[in-house]
């Protein structure tokens, strides 16, 4: 088997710490996600995935997040059959093949080009998806994407390394060049950004958290076409109950008191 050899540093190793947490959550005894392909990867990847100390409730944690947009992707799309879907950042998650949408779907992952060329050595061609290696930040991607429907935009592991202002000029990016559509990702708060400057996987790739928001509402005012839909918080999903005790406590604590309750989650705008 030929390993694939990454160079990756800074904000862009992130998505070997999400592939790895998806990996070694999937091999669990009961997971709440399974995702053979990240296991698969892991594998064929030339890296020392140990650097990043990923614990098992670090990987349980990926999991949750990420079941939780896969989610919310699924019931967009039975509601759209043939829509358009825009991952931006996708890094190397397997969402369209974990959802594997009917062939009416337009899929695009969007990247880095390095990135993108990693993909395409890991994972399959499939029926109605095509990549495209650019930044989410770099607005030419926009014109590789048919603008003649709704789009559902999915930016998941990616605003909170961006700066505020590329933050917004994405966000009119996209709400200029589509007619309407969807847009979801994770948001942390201030404070989560802050407390997640000591998070082992941070640490040990050296990313920088930049952006972060506590009212998720606030960002009208500097995208006018997007109105908030709704807010997912990973403290009410349901795979919250796989948590050790001590978590699931600290959690009922935390539900109690504004402002911890919003740390982080899933939001949904519409334009």
């Amino acid at each position: 088997m030929t390993r694939e050899k990454v160079d990756l540093t800074g904000d862009k190793a992130t998505l070997l710490a999400t592939l790895y947490g998806r990996a070694v959550h999937s091999r669990s005894a009961d997971p709440v996600l399974r995702d053979p392909l990240a296991e698969q990867a892991v594998e064929r990847i030339d890296y020392d995935f140990r650097k990043l100390r990923m614990r098992p409730i670090d990987a349980l944690s990926v999991a949750i997040r990420v079941r939780t947009i896969d989610r919310l992707v699924a019931a967009h799309l039975a509601e759209t059959p043939d829509a358009t879907v825009i991952h931006l950042a996708c890094g190397l998650d397997t969402r369209v093949y974990r959802l594997d949408p009917a062939p009416t779907v337009r899929w695009f992952d969007v990247d880095f080009p390095d990135v993108i060329e990693l993909r395409a050595h890991l994972f399959p061609p499939r029926p109605g998806y095509t990549m495209i290696g650019l930044p989410a930040t770099d607005p030419a991607w926009l014109d590789r994407v048919p603008a003649d429907g709704p789009v559902l935009v999915v930016a998941e592991g990616l605003t909170m390394y961006l700066t505020a202002s590329e933050v917004y000029d994405l966000l009119r990016g996209v709400t200029a060049r589509f007619p309407s559509g969807e847009i979801m990702f994770d948001a942390l708060s201030r404070l989560a950004v802050k407390l997640g400057r000591l998070e082992p996987a941070i640490r040990a790739t050296g990313a920088t958290l930049r952006w972060g928001i506590d009212d998720p509402g606030d960002l009208t005012a500097d995208v006018p076409r997007l109105r908030l839909v709704d807010q997912t918080f990973y403290s009410d999903v349901p795979e919250v109950s796989r948590l050790p005790a001590g978590y699931r406590a600290a959690l009922a604590v935390m539900n109690r008191i504004y402002f911890l309750h919003r740390i982080g989650g899933i939001v949904r705008y519409r334009f």
